[in-house]
């Protein structure tokens, strides 16, 4: 216990202020190797997060490729981060949006806990702000925060960065990696928001009403199509947006197996889905946004997305799978205008 509370102090130290600007940060931060069964780390987990002042929105059990793994996705948010970023532009909102995973890996099919590391999407979301000290010292407080509920899980709690990872000034004006980001067209973040249909600002609480109906109409089909989704979590964090977080064995199937496909290390008969440690990509966003005198709703590029939470994949799973985004993103789109 003395080992597990000094590793989350230093955590705290680190990432508590954005001063390691030369340092490579992970996307994704492995925070627990559990002691205890995937059910009874789910368990832990779920009463650490009630007795704790983060807010939970969504849980979703993920579809693994032939239930090799297991794998838990939880969506939250932190009361103090979203007031820290009140006063940001509601496009911004992803980087409030916080993802927990427990998964289940190694030829002994070990559980382990780790999250979606808010510090980088701060840089990310919130890199023009006048605000960005604050900001990415809050995100650093928010995953301090999810650090300390595994403290309540059997196991070694630790504090390590996984890829794919890259340095601050990088993140800050992420417009993808090496020479794949002609797929995504070099668009940075908010260059990567597509709209979907926009409406006037008064019909906003009418536009989200018919976006959640839209989405729930469409039963949700099998690995091998992309049709149907289902709603993980859908939050409004504030008058003028929501967020509703999305998925299905689709894009679950995809991710896991691209991530998987060119990796070596973990990698076994018994333990086939390595890339089973980056679910906590999931679920796909939707924003509905108000800006001025319109309601828009959003989505982002998917190949924007992909090379954020799985570049190291390799450019090769890149090339073979390029029409796995766009088959996505189409399948949003009719499934909201339909």
């Amino acid at each position: 216990m003395k080992k597990n509370v000094v590793v989350a102090l230093v955590a705290l130290v680190v990432w508590a202020s954005p001063t390691l600007a030369d340092d490579k940060i992970g996307i994704f931060e492995t925070v627990l190797e559990s002691s205890v069964s995937f059910s009874e780390t789910n368990e832990a987990l779920e009463q650490a997060i009630g007795g704790s002042k983060l807010q939970l929105h969504g849980t979703h059990v993920v579809t693994v490729p032939g239930g090799k793994h297991q794998a838990t996705v939880y969506v939250l948010t932190s009361p103090a981060l979203v007031d820290a970023a009140a006063g940001e532009s509601p496009r911004t909102v992803s980087a409030q949006l916080l993802r927990i995973a427990v998964f289940t890996s190694g030829d002994e099919q070990k559980t382990f806990v780790n999250m979606a590391n808010p510090v980088p999407h701060a840089m990310i979301y919130f890199g023009e702000s006048e605000n960005y000290d604050a900001l990415v010292g809050a995100a650093g407080n928010a995953a301090q925060e999810i650090r300390a509920l595994v403290q309540a899980i059997p196991g070694d709690a630790v504090s390590v960065q996984t890829s794919p990872m890259r340095m601050e000034k990088k993140y800050r004006k992420f417009n993808g990696d090496g020479p794949a980001k002609m797929m995504a067209k070099f668009r940075t973040w908010d260059e990567s928001q597509l709209t979907i249909l926009e409406d006037s600002a008064d019909n906003f609480d009418a536009v989200v009403e018919q976006v959640v109906m839209k989405l729930g109409e469409r039963a949700v089909a099998n690995a091998d199509e992309a049709d149907g989704w289902e709603i993980v979590s859908n939050i409004r964090l504030r008058d003028d947006v929501v967020h509703i977080g999305l998925t299905n064995p689709y894009i679950e199937d995809k991710m896991i197996g691209i991530n998987s496909r060119y990796r070596k290390e973990g990698k076994s008969d018994l333990s086939p889905y390595p890339g089973v440690d980056h679910v906590a990509a999931l679920p796909t966003e939707l924003l509905i946004v108000k800006e001025g005198d319109k309601t828009l709703v959003l989505q982002y590029g998917q190949m924007w997305r992909m090379q954020l939470y799985f570049w190291d994949s390799g450019y090769r799973a890149f090339t073979v799978n390029v029409g796995v985004p766009g088959n996505i993103v189409e399948s949003i789109e009719e499934a909201v205008l339909e």
